[in-house]
């Protein structure tokens, strides 16, 4: 079926004036991240889940992370000879659908797994985007309730080239689009990156419509003076937003953002990048660049915001919160309208999320900037990028190690040539470890940020 076209029920449930968290469609990871051969975790509304790949069916498979015998996490387990998913304590399987298919202590002749209670709460899932999405609300509604679809992108995806990427964020979805949706802190934030505090200018923004479903709004003059066009911005509720920027220098340009919300301070963010150009020649520049590449530099740019933001959340929070942003927010010019219209959205149709929880303790900077565990271990592109590097540079130490034992033996039977042979040496081996110490440079990068941001230097 395709969900896509389906209208049935509005996203968010069918109260006019209640906007329910619960029945969305929330991307978990992109399908290109996934492993295949092995459970994968995450956690959405609070809730652990565990995804993986049934090869009988062919399709990805979204459970509870708790074995219904002794509540184990299956992501711990593995996918079994038969294709089932099987808990690592004590060898339960389960296909597809939840159901338990084998409970190995039993005797013969029991029929224990055809128990309701034998059965692992399965969420509906979907792929679009390159995402695989899960429905957190009642099963019964997935397929009734749209996806939250980028629509120029829906309309034909492969006119487009599209770089994206993902990472943990230590702070809520809320705060994330709220941040994404402002268009102005670009040239401060992210001076030295993307930005340039020369291209500051009034920011005069309006909202076109709005309702349940979010909002649209427009900046006629757009980005860099009005040198780009006019820039349009769709917030769909309540995790996705995108910018749409057709220029005559680039083409067509989109920055894209979902929020899925993971725990209280903490959501993922999926970014995607869209391009139609109008030159060839940055087309191919994209496309030939590793996507590990990519990351490294999208890890650098989040972090451009990520420790004020994750501080600045927790200052609303003392004030009030959403209900009193107008108090707590000073918001004198209609650059900040779209962070007003996504806090009016909140307070009219729904609450922040997790209202009635604390925030976690809040880590020391280099725990916020932290890349390995809220993204590099869990991206296909940079795991295997960080191994191949590693095992070059090993390949390098023993390489040169074994240079340096055998030139001795080269000389001697090279009598004529033994300074040219030594000078041959030496230079590989300093070029060898000009390549060690730079890939142990970019080694690090896939395992912690930078410390002071490019605007700081």
């Amino acid at each position: 079926m395709n969900i896509s076209n389906v209208k049935s029920l509005p996203i968010g449930g069918i109260e006019d004036n209640k906007f329910d968290y619960q029945e969305v469609w929330y991307p978990l990871f992109f399908i290109e991240d996934l492993d295949k051969n092995k459970p994968n975790s995450f956690t959405l509304l609070e809730e652990k889940l565990v995804i993986w790949w049934d090869k009988s069916q062919e399709k990805w498979c979204v459970f509870a992370d708790k074995c219904p015998h002794r509540l184990a996490p299956l992501s711990e387990g593995r996918i079994n000879e038969d294709g089932l998913l099987e808990c690592p304590y004590h060898g339960w399987t389960f296909s597809h659908d939840g159901n338990c298919q084998l409970i190995p202590q039993q005797v013969i002749g029991n029929n224990a797994e055809k128990s309701p209670r034998s059965c692992v709460k399965s969420y509906p899932c979907t792929v679009k985007h390159g995402l695989l999405f899960a429905y957190a609300g009642n099963p019964n509604n997935a397929f009734l309730t749209p996806l939250p679809v980028i629509e120029p992108l829906a309309e034909n995806e492969d006119n487009w080239v599209i770089l994206n990427t993902f990472r943990d964020i230590p702070y809520d979805a809320l705060t994330l689009l709220e941040n994404v949706l402002d268009s102005s802190h670009i040239p401060y934030t992210h001076h030295g990156s993307v930005g340039n505090r020369s291209n500051v200018s009034p920011v005069e923004l309006e909202v076109i419509s709005a309702d349940k479903q979010g909002f649209k709004g427009v900046w006629q003059e757009g980005p860099r003076k009005g040198k780009l066009g006019t820039q349009y911005t769709t917030f769909v509720a309540p995790n996705l937003m995108w910018h749409d920027l057709t220029s005559k220098q680039f083409g067509r340009t989109m920055t894209v953002v979902y929020a899925t919300p993971i725990s209280k301070g903490k959501c993922r963010l999926f970014a995607l990048f869209p391009f139609q150009f109008s030159s060839k020649i940055p087309q191919f520049f994209i496309k030939i660049t590793p996507r590990w590449y990519s990351h490294i530099n999208q890890n650098a740019i989040l972090e451009d915001d990520q420790i004020f933001l994750h501080y600045q959340e927790r200052f609303l929070a003392e004030l009030g919160g959403s209900k009193k942003f107008a108090q707590a927010y000073y918001l004198p010019t209609k650059a900040d309208l779209f962070v007003s219209e996504l806090r009016k959205w909140v307070n009219k149709y729904t609450d922040e999320l997790f209202p009635n929880q604390s925030f976690p303790d809040t880590p020391n900077h280099d725990i916020l900037l932290e890349r390995y565990y809220s993204h590099t271990e869990k991206c296909g592109s940079c795991r295997q990028a960080l191994k191949t590097i590693k095992n070059i540079r090993l390949t390098l130490l023993i390489f040169t190690a074994s240079l340096w034992s055998i030139t001795p033996l080269i000389s001697l039977y090279i009598n004529s040539l033994p300074s040219l042979v030594s000078i041959v040496s030496s230079s590989v081996s300093i070029l060898n470890l000009l390549l060690y110490l730079y890939l142990g440079k970019l080694e690090k990068k896939f395992y912690e940020g930078q410390s002071i941001a490019p605007r700081n230097i």
